[in-house]
């Protein structure tokens, strides 16, 4: 195949700059010197931040890794046409959002733009290429897409050899993934050629991954192998979630049952932290595929099974909702609630499908007023997010749905005092370090008595701050005296 010599030819060009396509390009071009590597995506505002000193993206690290490439091998640019042309790999990495409308709308992955590139990839190719997978696509999609790139192709003598290789970054720790995966996954078809495609791309890899940890297999392994990595990882975080709720029931303390369980090496102590639920672009997205794929197979037991890890994590956040609800008196109408943290997790600033969306709305149901503070996430960007509608934050045409919130239901405070200041409770749904040094003596002062704190995260010192005289709700704890106990 075409690229079959030394690491020292190979162009590659990345379809896609988003949160992985550029990172794990730049990571690639930072290791491998000698390798030119092309990002392209037809959004001009988003190549211009790449381009800038402050990138599209937040991830701990990725500047430095950015920077001392961008200019030597690592290039971004709105040439889509002319990178795919020079290029001997082309890695596709375009959203593959939940379909929103028509047949599976709801479950199943809409790779529109996926088609779309790989009719781009046909009609500018000059020369035979490797194709690889960097989005989470469905079983067998490698079938279709060789299909679109041969039937649109001009010159029949051109071969697309496409290859799987799905990405396993974890947002917030993003570079150490990249620089030292657990395992690079490379999935091909098992003929000489794409045996050989497959050795190329490990070469690639082999720039600075050990040869032990990259994992050659079968193309539809590989191509399962991503969703069922998400959604084991989610299932763990459901099963504690829902032992969470059995300890608050009974006075047991989920964090101590979470130790006491991974101390067990057959579970192991990682993804057993009970928290208000799991957000990022993945989880939901890739479980509620494989529901679709089984649906799709015959197999409506197993569907069935995985819907049930979503169920647990929607139940987890409306249950956090009611919490608050009931523990203020039953009503938390016309009361300002402080939020601290709108992204999914810390050390990033995404909020897709972050339990923040869920939470906020539920309360201003409730018609709550919110004052939020998130240290990476802009205003503009959490107004978005909460009037879209399900699945839309993944489809960048669709405009808000619902109408925006009036100013009163949600403001974005510029600091953690802020959004506590004349608040009846704070929510605390990210777990960023600065809220664990908080001046909590400064916070209870400006907040309405009795104040409240919903530890949605569990990162807090919940004894000192009862001492302090705070009401205290965390996840999975025995429930605080004020709410059980009379005050007489």
């Amino acid at each position: 195949p075409c690229c079959s010599t030394a690491t020292a030819m190979v162009k590659i060009c990345c379809i896609g700059a988003g949160y992985v396509g550029g990172p794990t390009m730049a990571m690639i071009a930072y290791q491998a010197p000698a390798i030119e590597v092309t990002v392209v995506d037809i959004s001009q505002p988003r190549i211009d931040a790449w381009n800038s000193d402050k990138l599209p993206i937040y991830e701990p690290g990725l500047d430095e890794v950015v920077k001392a490439a961008r200019g030597r091998n690592l290039f971004f640019s709105t040439d889509v046409a002319g990178a795919i042309e020079k290029a001997d790999i082309i890695f596709v990495s375009v959203n593959t959002p939940t379909k929103t409308r028509g047949v599976g709308a709801g479950s199943a992955a809409d790779l529109t733009y996926w088609e779309g590139a790989a009719r781009v990839i046909a009609q500018s190719s000059k020369s035979s290429k490797i194709i690889v997978e960097k989005s989470t696509v469905p079983v067998k999609t490698a079938e279709a897409i060789e299909k679109v790139l041969v039937g649109n192709c001009p010159d029949k003598s051109i071969r697309f050899d496409i290859l799987s290789n799905p990405e396993f970054l974890a947002e917030g720790t993003a570079i150490d993934d990249l620089k030292k995966p657990d395992r690079v996954l490379i999935g091909g078809r098992q003929t000489p050629a794409g045996k050989a495609a497959m050795a190329a791309l490990a070469d690639v890899y082999a720039n600075w991954v050990p040869r032990e940890n990259i994992i050659l297999s079968n193309l539809w392994s590989a191509e399962i192998s991503k969703l069922a990595a998400n959604a084991f990882l989610a299932q763990r975080i459901s099963s504690i979630n829902a032992m969470s709720a059995i300890c608050e029931a009974t006075g047991a303390d989920v964090t101590e049952v979470s130790y006491a369980i991974g101390r067990d090496t057959r579970i192991g102590r990682k993804f057993l932290n009970s928290s208000v639920g799991f957000g990022g672009s993945c989880f939901q997205k890739d479980i509620l595929n494989l529901v679709y794929i089984c649906d799709s197979n015959g197999l409506p037991e197993v569907a069935e099974y995985w819907r049930q890890v979503v169920s647990m994590n929607d139940y987890q956040k409306s249950r956090f909702v009611h919490t608050v609800i009931k523990s203020m008196f039953n009503t938390v109408s016309g009361k300002k609630l402080g939020v601290l943290g709108f992204a999914f997790k810390k050390d990033t600033g995404d909020t897709r499908e972050t339990p923040a969306i869920d939470v906020c709305k539920g309360l201003m149901m409730d018609k709550a007023k919110i004052w939020c503070y998130d240290p990476q996430v802009p205003a503009d960007q959490m107004v978005r997010e909460l009037s879209l509608d399900k699945f839309d934050w993944d489809h960048p045409q669709m405009r808000p749905s619902s109408p925006l919130m009036r100013k009163d239901d949600f403001n974005v405070a510029e600091s953690a005092y802020e959004a506590a200041d004349g608040a009846h409770g704070l929510c605390v749904l990210t777990e960023w370090d600065e809220f664990k040094t908080l001046d909590w003596k400064r916070v209870y002062d400006t907040m309405v008595k009795p104040p409240f704190i919903f530890d949605g995260r569990n990162i807090l010192d919940h004894d000192a701050l009862r001492e302090m005289g705070f009401i205290v709700y965390a996840i999975g704890k025995p429930l605080d005296k004020f709410v059980t106990d009379s005050v007489y």
